[in-house]
């Protein structure tokens, strides 16, 4: 197939190119750079800079010779969407909007979303599956879910197969490619940092959350896996419907289990300070997989969190995320 990659220079879109041009996918990557890097975008695949609110101007006719789009080009920090909440519409909804429709009009019969568990909000039970109510607690995820009813409405309107992939917390690397972030807010790379001399110390927002050891736990899936789920969404994708899958290991780390596992991968003491709990931190996230296994055929490879780790750590180790 031949396949857009909008967000292609970033964390998981760099590696979701990856793996398509490793199965002989012919690749174009269409990133604008806010967040992405060029020495990210995979050898093999094509570079356009450029943003999708764009994507028909930057690409014209050519745009029609596409077999899919994977659509991960997005802002994806929540305390940022919450202190501007505009930018979350204009760069996520507005863009996609765009982006949707240029793909429908040119004749692209497959696309593949980014979304997130962040759709769910605070969950009522877990594991969360897909028929969970939405209710997102942050315009981040108010924004991928907008874009996820874009796509529902743009199935039925123009028979396009449109799949919504709803991660949970994405660990890891891949081929050379990490976490490369200008504004790190994910636990694993701050610890990783911490580990490196980076950061002074590891704080821990709340130990008091009906867990086992007190502290927040979350579902981790390695970002090769993540990448190969989109591959098999844009195999399975059934004109004329939206699908929407969770992408999950199903069983989740708590806070501490997580830092634990960074001092022994690292063999390297973190220090650790605890402080109140966050607002809007729900106690447990674990994602229920049950569809994507049963729609896609798709199971993690890599589930472990110790590999996730030692992945991610060799990595930044190295010194670099290639």
């Amino acid at each position: 197939m031949k396949v857009l990659v909008t967000g292609g220079a970033g964390y998981i879109g760099s590696v979701t190119a990856a793996r398509l041009i490793e199965a002989g996918h012919c690749v174009t990557v269409l990133d604008d750079l806010s967040t992405g890097h060029e020495d990210a975008v995979p050898a093999g695949a094509r570079f356009v800079r450029g943003r999708v609110h764009d994507a028909a101007e930057l690409l014209g006719a050519e745009l029609s010779s596409f077999d899919g789009a994977v659509h991960l080009a997005a802002a994806s920090l929540v305390a940022e969407s919450v202190e501007n909440p505009g930018k979350y519409q204009e760069n996520n909804v507005v863009g996609s909007d765009r982006l949707i429709d240029a793909l429908a009009r040119a004749g692209v019969g497959r696309i593949v979303f980014s979304s997130t568990a962040a759709v769910y909000g605070e969950p009522e039970r877990v594991p969360i599956d897909e028929d969970a109510p939405c209710r997102p607690v942050n315009p981040y995820g108010e924004s991928k879910l907008a874009i996820d009813r874009l796509l529902d409405d743009i199935a039925v309107r123009s028979g396009l197969a449109t799949v919504s992939l709803r991660y949970f917390n994405v660990a890891g690397a891949y081929a050379g490619l990490g976490e490369r972030h200008r504004q790190e807010s994910h636990l694993i790379p701050i610890a990783l940092q911490a580990a490196l001399g980076q950061r002074e110390e590891m704080v821990i927002f709340g130990e008091d959350y009906p867990t086992p050891d007190g502290t927040c736990v979350r579902d981790y899936i390695h970002v090769a896996d993540i990448a190969a789920a989109h591959l098999l969404a844009l195999e399975h994708a059934r004109a004329g419907a939206h699908l929407i899958c969770n992408l999950g290991n199903g069983s989740g780390y708590s806070v501490r289990e997580v830092l634990a596992t960074v001092e022994q991968v690292t063999e390297r003491a973190l220090k650790v300070r605890v402080a109140g709990r966050r607002a809007g931190d729900p106690a447990v996230l674990v994602a229920s997989a049950t569809r994507a296994r049963r729609e896609l055929g798709w199971a993690p490879e890599r589930p472990e969190l110790s590999v996730m780790v030692a992945d991610a750590w060799e990595l930044v180790a190295a010194g670099g995320d290639r």
